[in-house]
């Protein structure tokens, strides 16, 4: 499996939907996995991955985490450039 398909991107449905994303990605033989969210899903994202290593899977570590600032046009301000704060964190087995 390429590891750049390994990523799981945050929303609005439950915690653990997403940890479950994480560990099929993990036992389908994934060395990474990436946990993507921005603006209000940052905090969901950090849950996941706090669940999937305390939890589920204690083998896996956290690699990375990085943060930065998107710029989406919102339609809601007619069509102006608003900032989205970003996250990616990044687990190894």
């Amino acid at each position: 499996m390429p590891e750049s398909n390994n990523a799981v991107l945050i929303g609005t449905k439950p915690v653990m939907n997403y940890v479950l994303a994480c560990i099929t990605f993990f036992h389908g033989g994934a060395k990474e996995v990436r946990i993507k969210a921005r603006g209000r899903s940052i905090s969901r994202a950090i849950d996941v991955a706090e669940v999937v290593r305390r939890r589920f899977l204690p083998d896996v570590k956290v690699k990375s985490i990085g943060i930065g600032t998107d710029q989406i046009t919102s339609t809601e301000e007619g069509n102006q450039l608003t900032n989205v704060s970003t996250i990616e964190i990044t687990l190894e087995r």
